[in-house]
């Protein structure tokens, strides 16, 4: 009988998202403390997106060459701490470029060969994927609410400390990961190519570009954007924690929501919350109650469409060329996508201004809409993330 490794799965989720609950709120403003530019910002911000490129493809392509995943996985998290580490003495663009870049590279190379990880030792039970994941967000709210009242006390620097330490528990859950010694039943799958081939797999990956792109600014930007109109470092902890709360609510309920509708329904409704969210991210931060309208509909735009495309490429990309279709994911929506929309925000901000700048992500949202609307027909259930 196989035994689920929940709690370490769990667990390495808890820490790589907590991560990202650090990292991505306040690393712009640690940014903003040493005088960068808004551009700089968002060039230094956008190297995770930029790695993500990359480094999912061809980290997964190690991994199915020569099989040595958890070796991967583990060198990832050294390296990415190593990489982090620099930040304590480094304050000028040009280094602190070259360190961002490489400690995203080798930081990208883990999630997708985990969720493939977690799938294999799932099995026939890919229903709890949704339960292991939501450790992830749990992790980030942790991390998010914890960082924002440190931040309230001590200075900026002190989000190095905290990511530091986070990268830390990453690796030493990358050290206790069972790898899955009896070999899951692997269907005979299509080439890769000829999966992309298929009208809907393109629709869904352009839509899943164009999601990540609409999310660009939101993940560069969003707390200086509060931040700048008075809201202090633990009313946006607790902003990007709601967000999260309600993430966590959506994949608790994706069973529930699936056997209703179809993976479609949700991916339209998803694109469609994305729309008005932005809109109302970007002209109503002057009200505490848009805000918690606009990160309650995070669940949407995030947790539900996450756990929708996620489950259509575990089911359009199967046997052996899953690995291959999740790294293709991460690195056309988060990668691609995210730098996109990252790099456009960095430009945009200080001549457009934060309305017309959240304005644009409604359009690459909006763009995402007609996408999955238009040809991704097909109604599957989304069983694999529930």
């Amino acid at each position: 009988m196989h035994a689920l490794p929940y709690w370490r799965l769990s667990g390495y989720y808890f820490f790589y998202f907590a991560f990202i609950g650090a990292f991505s709120p306040y690393f712009g403003l640690y940014l903003q403390s040493l005088n960068f530019s808004a551009w700089d910002i968002g060039l230094l911000m956008s190297q995770m997106q930029l790695m993500r490129l990359f480094g999912p493809n061809l980290w997964g392509w190690l991994a199915d060459r020569f099989g040595r995943r958890m070796a991967i996985i583990r060198l990832a998290g050294v390296i990415a701490l190593a990489g982090f580490t620099t930040f304590f003495w480094l304050d000028r663009l040009p280094t602190m470029l070259v360190a961002m870049a490489a400690l995203a590279f080798f930081w990208s190379a883990a999630l997708p060969l985990v969720e493939t990880l977690t799938f294999d030792h799932l099995r026939e039970e890919c229903g709890r994927y949704s339960r292991i994941r939501l450790w992830g967000s749990i992790g980030f709210i942790v991390a998010v609410m914890g960082t924002g009242a440190l931040l309230d006390m001590a200075p900026p620097v002190g989000v190095l400390w905290v990511c530091w330490g986070i990268l830390l528990g990453i690796l030493v859950l990358a050290g206790v990961l069972p790898e899955v010694h009896e070999a899951p039943q692997v269907r005979d799958g299509q080439p890769i190519a000829e999966i992309f081939r298929q009208p809907k797999v393109r629709a869904l990956m352009a839509a899943c570009f164009a999601m990540s792109a609409a999310h660009g600014a939101f993940y560069v930007f969003y707390s200086i954007h509060l931040a700048g109109h008075g809201y202090s470092k633990t009313e946006v902890g607790g902003l990007w924690s709601l967000g999260v709360v309600a993430e966590i609510v959506v994949f608790m309920l994706m069973a529930r929501l699936s056997r209703r509708f179809s993976l479609r329904d949700i991916l339209l409704a998803s694109f469609a919350a994305a729309v008005l969210r932005f809109l109302l991210m970007g002209w109503g931060v002057e009200s505490m109650a848009v805000m918690v309208v606009v990160q309650l509909m995070h669940g949407l735009t995030f947790g539900a469409y996450h756990a929708s495309a996620i489950a259509a490429v575990n089911e359009w990309f199967p046997g052996r060329a899953q690995g291959r279709g999740q790294a293709l994911y991460s690195s056309l929506s988060f990668g691609a996508g995210g730098l996109l929309g990252a790099l456009i925000s960095g430009w945009t901000w200080d001549d457009w201004g934060a309305g017309w700048t959240f304005a644009l992500s409604s359009v690459f949202a909006l763009i995402g809409l007609i996408l999955v609307w238009r040809w991704v027909r097909e109604t599957a259930a989304v069983d694999a993330a529930g």
